[in-house]
């Protein structure tokens, strides 16, 4: 018996990163999950993986910014699991510039993938799971949604709405039994931490390295966010809501 038997759930970017690990993390505790992502290919292959070691999962392709996407997936979910018990949403990007150098485009980006795409993906499940008598959200923040950091304006602040907007969603839906946490990573070890490099023009091996200076001495993996995603979604944080949960190696202590 797995700590969430049955339990329907959906992560966003699912295909790739800590929504990779999340999504079968979660598959392995006896979730059934569907994996959505713009890369229909990549949720593909992370489900038949699921599969493959036992696990219920099937994917369905999902751009994170649009309305009808978000409507979509939660509409799959209803018709396919018969409900929405979990939803986790971990899609994001990120653009290292300053406020001079990020252009208007990017910020539009940035916020649209990292913080439109959380009311978009609650909008549509929150009314689900009320139906269905409650359920359990946690979104992904950063440390730098708590702190700020060095060209990286237009992340810092979309993170730092999120952080925030999980607060608010606790507040207005906690009384349908609908709990909302959000989880905070510092640098993980995934594709999006490496092409912040490319980004700031420096050697990979060298951003890593720099990237690993904290208390733990060492880059976050993407089951160290996942493992804290379960907790928030199981039944041993029931009287845990509206709060942020820091898996960072102790970077911002």
């Amino acid at each position: 018996m797995g700590q969430l038997d049955g339990r329907r759930t959906i992560v966003t970017g699912g295909a790739s990163g800590i929504g990779r690990a999340t999504a079968e993390v979660l598959a392995a505790e006896g979730a059934i999950v569907l994996v959505a992502d713009i890369d229909l290919a990549g949720a593909e292959a992370v489900a038949t993986g699921i599969r493959e070691r036992g696990g219920q999962a099937m994917a369905v392709p999902c751009d994170v910014t649009r309305d009808d996407d978000n409507r979509n997936m939660v509409a799959v979910a209803t018709s396919e699991l018969g409900g929405l018990d979990i939803l986790v949403a971990c899609a994001g990007v990120v653009r290292r510039a300053d406020v001079v150098d990020t252009t208007a485009a990017d910020w539009d980006r940035v916020m649209a993938v990292n913080v439109k795409s959380v009311y978009l993906a609650a909008h549509h499940a929150v009314p689900v799971m009320a139906r269905g008598g409650g359920g359990s959200i946690v979104t992904i923040g950063s440390g730098w949604g708590l702190k700020g950091g060095d060209k990286a304006v237009a992340y810092c602040a979309s993170k730092g709405a999120v952080v925030n907007m999980t607060r608010a969603l606790a507040i207005d839906h906690g009384p349908q039994n609908i709990r909302v946490n959000c989880v905070c990573p510092g640098d993980t070890d995934t594709p999006l931490l490496r092409s912040e490099a490319g980004q700031l023009g420096v050697d990979e091996g060298t951003f890593l390295a720099e990237s690993a200076r904290r208390p733990l001495a060492r880059l976050g993996r993407p089951e160290d966010a996942a493992q804290a995603v379960l907790y928030l979604v199981s039944d041993a944080a029931a009287w845990v809501t509206g709060t942020t949960v820091v898996v960072d190696g102790g970077g911002i202590a």
